[in-house]
């Protein structure tokens, strides 16, 4: 009888010790299911150390505590892995711009491009806006092309500004001289469709690229400017409009849906002539002539 309970407690004891690594397993089990890791790989590079080279770096996100957006991913890893990774971001609502990058060999914002949640064994690949000089990490050096935007004076430009006293009245414009500018004034300056132009990435210091033309082509057709003839006159070199090719990467890329392509070959119309502005629908300055 002894041997026959010592056999029970030995039997008894050994089935609570594998219950309780079924529950072991079962517990794994749950938390991996529970968990969605992705893995990020990410462009780095700190201009503090100008020994190191470029690398990629790679952090493994919980999806199931993240937000859906790839900029949610990037503020998790800096905010509770790694505060030196260094991007730029603001609005967080495809606004301003601020958090272009390539990801996933395509330009566009962080923040409206959603994380491939489905894919979880393939690592989403991260860098800066491409053929432009880092300022660190994520941070491409805009400042040519804040240069090249300021080139083409975007703003409205009257002949007799004396007697149209500014903030007295309004400049008259029709409906459809007001349509016109629709697909254009939306851009929001963030600079992917020009670094995604190979020819931009060739002539990106004499060619003006997508973004700032389309914007110069926004003032040139605006009915209320009257400076159409300068600012033709301004483009019209080798380098400035004709480096385009209409290889129409600017289009495909745009992340708000715009036509930089279009826009372009607007103006090349324009200065070969074929095409006229043509005369405001309204007298713009009527208001301002009573």
């Amino acid at each position: 009888m002894a041997v026959i309970a010592a056999d029970l407690k030995l039997l008894l004891a050994c089935r609570g010790t594998f219950g309780q690594i079924r529950n072991i397993h079962l517990a794994a089990a749950n938390n991996a299911a529970a968990k969605k890791v992705k893995k990020f790989q990410i462009y780095r590079w700190n201009p503090d150390k100008p020994e190191e080279k470029p690398y990629n770096q790679t952090y493994e996100v919980d999806l199931s505590a993240c937000g859906p957006m790839v900029l949610d991913a990037l503020i998790k890893i800096k905010n509770e892995m790694d505060p030196t990774l260094t991007f730029r971001r603001s609005c967080r609502e495809g606004i301003c711009g601020s958090c272009a990058m390539n990801i996933g060999g395509t330009n566009t914002l962080a923040c409206i491009s959603k994380i491939d949640a489905d894919n979880l064994d393939k690592p989403t690949k991260i860098y800066p806006l491409p053929h432009m000089y880092v300022v660190k990490d994520l941070v491409p050096d805009m400042n040519n092309f804040y240069n090249q935007y300021r080139s083409i004076q975007p703003w409205l430009q009257r002949k007799n500004e004396s007697t149209e006293k500014k903030g007295d009245a309004q400049y008259l414009q029709s409906v459809d001289d007001r349509a016109k500018l629709d697909g254009l004034y939306e851009c929001i300056l963030c600079a992917c469709c020009s670094t995604s132009c190979p020819s931009y990435w060739w002539n990106g210091d004499k060619y003006l690229g997508p973004a700032v033309l389309m914007q110069a082509y926004r003032w040139i057709i605006d009915s209320r400017d009257e400076s159409t003839a300068a600012r033709l006159d301004k483009l019209k070199d080798p380098f400035s409009v004709y480096r385009c090719h209409t290889i129409m990467n600017c289009t495909r890329t745009c992340p708000k849906g715009l036509n930089p392509g279009k826009a372009i070959a607007e103006i090349k119309k324009l200065l070969s002539g074929i095409a006229k502005k043509d005369a405001p629908g309204l007298e713009t300055a009527a208001l301002h002539n009573k």
